[in-house]
């Protein structure tokens, strides 16, 4: 071979070593998208980034002041959606497309929500064939058939112009009397709450719909409904580990996106707050010990567990404190608007520091960028294929 082949080849050799360092110390995308997300961060106002934190709720059917207010005003991340909200198609989409366009100015798109868990939790209109509960998905005991109900439920969702399901509960149903998770857990086996959790989490997903898993830690073994009261759990950590936090440690290891906390007392673990507003269960027990990198969720604030108990700027500061990057108050723009106002008050106070709040902002974008999330216009909705599907495999269930 002559000297000026091999000193080709030399120079070929050194290239690849130095591409491959390179993107090995930074993969593809990773600097620029930090980059990006901090860019983004430094040009938004406090009530920019503030409002990316709250998920709140709409009225009637259809836009109106309030609702638009929080979104050109506050500048809020989301909204949650349910049944008395949707009452067809047409009207869906439209109220989606409404909210859609009037965030044409902000500087990143709408969450828009609803809980489709299938079963007796649905809220999507128009007549879409419903799946079998949870539980008789459990007795099916099918990775496969959980995955295909998990990419059906991205795709219904998908249809209609929502990105985020607050599905699969990976509650386990430990508790007979139970009033709240009965038939919406996949089982009292936290190993089968697992394998069917995440293969639903992963067909949500696989659809470009982000999936919630919840309620962390645990809502399955407690008496009391947290939407009429705070309910107790006197259970220590290594009772929980042996149980209730199987399916949400293996979701997190499997990936999850994204968490919703319960409001359930945990006096074990945490004496004064419940786990929502618990900096020794989001933070301390959620990030540090499951290593969990994703967003965080509050459970609806205005359920009697939290609304009861505290006022909605408390425990909106308080969710934020113990580590939350996500306020869902579902109902009544006025508490919405409190909460955003008791937030930015406790970061003028040096309560809360606006480095905290760019650690929650900057999980936010990944998430919203990590699905390509826009706020583009759906078009007309057609279930009929999706029901035929949906057929198909329930009679899989069933059989």
């Amino acid at each position: 071979m002559s000297k000026k082949k091999i000193g080709y080849s030399l120079l070929t050799v050194m290239i690849l070593v130095f591409i491959l360092s390179y993107f090995a110390i930074n993969p593809i995308g990773g600097k620029n998208r930090e980059d990006h997300h901090h860019s983004l961060i430094s040009d938004m106002t406090l009530d920019e980034k503030i409002g990316q934190m709250l998920v709140a709720g709409v009225n009637g059917t259809q836009m109106d002041e309030p609702t638009k207010k929080l979104i050109q005003t506050h500048k809020v991340g989301g909204f949650i959606f349910f049944s008395d909200h949707l009452k067809g198609p047409e009207q869906t989409v439209r109220f989606l497309n409404q909210l859609k366009d009037a965030n044409t100015d902000n500087p990143l798109p709408l969450l828009l929500s609803v809980d489709q868990e299938g079963g007796n939790v649905t809220r999507l209109p128009g007549g879409l064939v419903n799946f079998p509960t949870n539980q008789k998905i459990g007795n099916a005991n099918d990775p496969d058939i959980s995955y295909e109900v998990g990419t059906l439920l991205g795709q219904e969702l998908k249809e209609f112009g929502f990105n985020l399901n607050f599905a699969p509960v990976l509650d386990v149903n430990s508790n007979p009397d139970n009033p709240i998770i009965g038939d919406r857990s996949f089982s009292a086996d936290p190993d089968i709450v697992s394998e069917l959790g995440i293969q639903t989490m992963k067909g949500i997903e696989s659809q470009g719909v982000i999936s919630s898993i919840k309620h962390f830690p645990g809502h399955g073994d407690t008496s009391v409904d947290s939407h009429l009261a705070l309910p107790v759990v006197n259970k220590s950590l290594q009772e929980l580990q042996s149980l209730e936090l199987i399916p949400f440690k293996r979701a997190i290891d499997d990936g999850a996106d994204l968490v919703m906390v319960a409001h359930i007392l945990l006096p074990k673990i945490d004496d004064t707050y419940p786990s929502s507003l618990s900096k020794s269960v989001v933070t301390e027990l959620l990030r540090e010990k499951l290593d969990y990198k994703g967003v965080v969720i509050t459970d609806d604030m205005t359920m009697k567990a939290i609304a009861d108990n505290y006022g909605m700027g408390d425990a909106a500061v308080q969710a934020v404190k113990a580590g939350s990057d996500l306020i869902l108050i579902a109902h009544d723009a006025q508490k919405a608007v409190t909460a955003l106002e008791a937030l930015k008050s406790a970061v003028e106070k040096g309560e809360i520091s606006e480095e905290r709040i760019d650690e929650s902002v900057k999980r936010i974008i990944q998430l919203k960028r990590s699905y390509s999330l826009e706020d583009t216009q759906t078009g007309e909705v057609d279930l009929t294929d999706l029901n035929q599907s949906i057929d198909s495999v329930n009679s899989k269930i069933l059989e």
